[in-house]
């Protein structure tokens, strides 16, 4: 490592802290050398595997060489892997290569860190696809999920990354806001369980997660992206910030990035409250906060806050954002001279660095000893058996049976089975946008899609002897002419699955993902017709959602025997769902968003006041279809609990314990999920009439019984009171067991004593559960 002789060199002394490293390095810098570690270049590794080529043209209208971006230093590389389609070993030496050509132009030898996005897995070609968030919601399996990511971030580190853009923790809040199929759903007790153990996973790795989108993006007028968000401070503190809270306390997140929202007209990237009062002074987050991708330049040219870039960046420092990413643009040279007139403290440069150099000890990358190109990187591959597994299990766990009339499920040996549907033969159904192979893929036809991603079709035809498929339509258009052999195929048939859904995608080129919003929630194209003319045939008809958001079960589908819902189940997906439909895997599946029954009540989740639901002074009628959390199983599930008459005392500082017993009655294996509500029918502000606040998965046997047990801390039942802050409220409230939020088994009364309580940022974010076996 080249360092100007006579400086201090205890910054790469590894037997100090990482912050005290960073300490002794910044007052080393120049001014150009401290400003050129806050901000990224967005590249692309070349397929020979000879280094990375910046993509800089997207916002900057220019593209500089390498070289001329790397004298004084580099804070980030963008996206090495998952901006072209390059060999995972070429892209890991490409990736080596720039590393040492960026340690050998800056007189201290510091790397860029690494990061690229991960939300289903790691966003390059030839990588395992996962479920999207949707689907890990709907598993209500958070161990699964950490297995997953632990395995994503193993491969990360293998390839030379050290941060990956994800989770999006961003509860839902209207359907028809395209990125939707990002979220894990509409609770933020969900939300947030689920996202931490995404966090632990990654984080166990070594890989820096980082939470996103902070705050309020999913909250938008209309759905639509980047719009206004119209919210008060108090949704904001219960619904919105909760998950972040969770996923940085029990996952252990070391960075954050800033929401394009704007709420009560000031941009989140603009907001000291958020980032310096909140994360830090109160939460005591001391990692990174990186910008979404060109927010600072949006604080001038979208929000309209800034006057120029200069100004902007200015904004985003005052606010506790300390990275410019995608690549450099307003932290750049213009940012150097402001700071030398005195426009911009060059103490918020140093703030914001001291992180930085924080974080990148951490990592290793001031270390003396660190290497380009991790070791067994030559023969590295990003898709192996064991990441299919695990992307198997997680999609069969999502996978949601809403509706099984007269047991028509699961298809029986020697059915006529005719599959018709747009996305029945569709590879790119199973696959969020986020994935490689639509986010990037899409736009490189002479590549394939890098891994293996069997349809539908093909998985059922492996397991159904006499199946015949139709197209029926396409996810989009007008065009009906397909459904002439669509009707034949299902006449001719005991039974026809029809499987429709969205297409992923970004900014219009999908009827999922980023920016493709929904203007209301109607089935694309022609489906909801192609559904009407093969219910008209008679047949029995199963209805396969495959899809990004909820639609709505309407009139339409009121006939159709059996429902599954699946959210983008990933490259393993179109096997899942076979095992499901031919009974082969038993579904454990529950809704991590509601299923309208009518696109006319919307936006409306269940996590609702009183008023929020149906009542006698609107026409408008808001309950879904089927609720959050509701799910079937192809077994029968008997629940037991005590339920005392007088309210159990439960202290306002204290714990309250409450169980339920769960047995298996009917003739196969299955899993069922218990959830546990907080109902609280008198509080001093208007309360959701229930919320998710413990869950757990829980495999029985045929005759199986086990009994469930939650230890609630009271933190639990709070929420934001009158003056503002969080509390613990005494009165009156209810523990409900259920099976889902509109199926209750079981319902404890207590009364909460004592004084009113404030909760803080110390409080229990969990109840703690145990599961035991009942004896017959």
């Amino acid at each position: 490592m080249s360092i100007t002789s006579g400086l201090d060199a205890r910054w790469h002394d590894p037997r100090l802290s990482p912050i005290e490293r960073a300490e002794v390095l910044v007052p080393l810098m120049t001014l150009e050398e401290k400003i050129a570690q806050l901000a990224g270049v967005w590249v692309g590794a070349d397929a020979d595997g000879a280094g990375v080529a910046p993509h800089q043209a997207d916002m900057t209208g220019t593209t500089p060489p390498l070289d001329a971006l790397i004298g004084s230093g580099l804070g980030q590389l963008t996206r090495p892997f998952g901006t072209v389609p390059v060999e995972p070993a070429a892209a890991a030496r490409a990736l080596a290569a720039s590393q040492e050509r960026i340690q050998a132009a800056n007189r201290f030898g510091i790397p860029a860190q690494v990061h690229e996005e991960c939300l289903t897995g790691l966003a390059a070609w030839k990588a395992t696809v996962y479920p999207a968030p949707l689907s890990w919601g709907a598993a209500f399996d958070p161990d699964l999920v950490e297995e997953m990511t632990g395995r994503i971030g193993e491969t990360m580190r293998a390839a030379g990354i050290h941060q990956g853009l994800a989770p999006v923790l961003d509860v839902t809040r209207d359907y028809r806001w395209g990125r939707t199929e990002e979220t894990i759903g509409e609770d933020p007790y969900l939300v947030g369980t689920i996202g931490a153990a995404y966090v632990r996973g990654l984080e166990g790795a070594g890989v820096v997660a980082t939470l996103k989108h902070f705050a309020g993006y999913s909250s938008s007028r209309g759905g639509r992206n980047h719009a206004p968000v119209s919210m008060g401070a108090r949704e904001l503190a219960d619904v919105v910030l909760p998950p972040f809270e969770m996923a940085l306390r029990l996952g252990g997140a070391r960075s954050v990035m800033n929401s394009y929202a704007e709420i009560d007209g000031l941009p989140a990237a603009a907001s000291a409250g958020l980032f310096t009062h909140l994360l830090r002074d109160d939460w005591g987050f001391a990692g990174t906060v990186v910008a979404d991708y060109f927010a600072i330049r949006f604080l001038e040219r979208l929000h309209r806050v800034a006057e120029d870039g200069v100004d902007a960046a200015g904004i985003a420092l005052r606010a506790g954002i300390d990275v410019e990413l995608p690549t450099v643009d307003t932290f750049g040279a213009p940012l150097v001279e402001a700071v030398r007139d005195g426009r911009i403290d060059e103490a918020l440069i140093d703030r914001a660095l001291l992180r930085v150099l924080t974080q990148k000890a951490e990592l290793g990358l001031l270390d003396d000893d660190w290497k380009p190109l991790p070791d067994g990187a030559g023969d590295l591959t990003f898709d192996d058996p064991d990441s299919r597994d695990l992307a198997l299990r997680l999609a069969r766990e999502s996978v949601v049976l809403l509706r099984n009339t007269g047991g028509i499920l699961p298809l029986r040996p020697g059915q006529r089975v005719a599959l018709v549907g747009p996305v029945a033969d569709d590879p790119l159904a199973m696959l969020g946008c986020y994935s490689f192979p639509v986010h990037v893929g899409q736009h490189h036809p002479e590549h394939d899609t890098g891994v293996a991603v069997p349809t539908l079709r093909a998985s059922l035809t492996a397991v159904v002897a006499e199946l015949a498929y139709a197209q029926g339509c396409a996810i989009t258009g007008t065009d009906t002419s397909g459904f002439t052999a669509a009707v034949a195929a299902a006449a001719a048939s005991d039974v026809c699955v029809v499987a429709v859904g969205d297409r992923a995608g970004l900014f219009g080129r999908g009827t999922s993902g980023e920016g493709c919003d929904a203007t209301g929630l109607r089935l694309p194209g022609v489906q909801t017709e192609l559904v009407r003319a093969l219910l008209s045939t008679g047949t029995p008809v199963v209805l396969l959602l495959l899809a990004g958001r909820p639609y709505p079960i309407d009139v339409d589908f009121d006939g159709v025997a059996a429902i599954v819902q699946a959210f983008f189940p990933g490259q393993c997906g179109g096997q899942a769902l076979a095992e499901i439909l031919t009974g082969a895997v038993n579904p454990s599946g529950r809704l991590p968003v509601s299923v309208p029954r009518d696109a006319g009540g919307l936006p409306a989740t269940y996590l609702t006041p009183p008023l929020g639901r149906r009542t006698e002074v609107s026409s408008v009628d808001p309950t879904p279809a089927f609720g959050f959390g509701h799910g079937l199983s192809y077994t029968t599930f008997d629940w037991s609990g005590d339920e005392p008459g007088e309210p159990v005392r439960w202290p306002v500082d204290g714990d309250a314990t409450v169980s339920v017993t769960v047995r298996n009655t009917g003739d196969r294996a299955g899993t069922e999920v218990v959830q546990l509500y907080l109902h609280d029918p008198v509080a001093q502000v208007t309360r959701p009439v229930v919320r998710l606040i413990g869950f757990t998965r829980v495999d029985l046997e045929p005759g199986e019984a086990a009994r469930v047990t939650f230890t609630v801390p009271a933190d639990l039942t709070s929420f934001t009171g009158l003056d503002g802050h969080r509390i613990v409220e005494p009165g009156e409230v209810e523990l409900r067991f259920g099976r889902s939020s509109t199926d209750i088994a079981a319902t404890v009364r207590l009364r909460i004593t004592g004084e009113e309580r404030r909760a803080r940022h110390d409080r229990r974010l969990q109840p703690d559960c145990a599961v035991e076996g009942v004896r017959p």
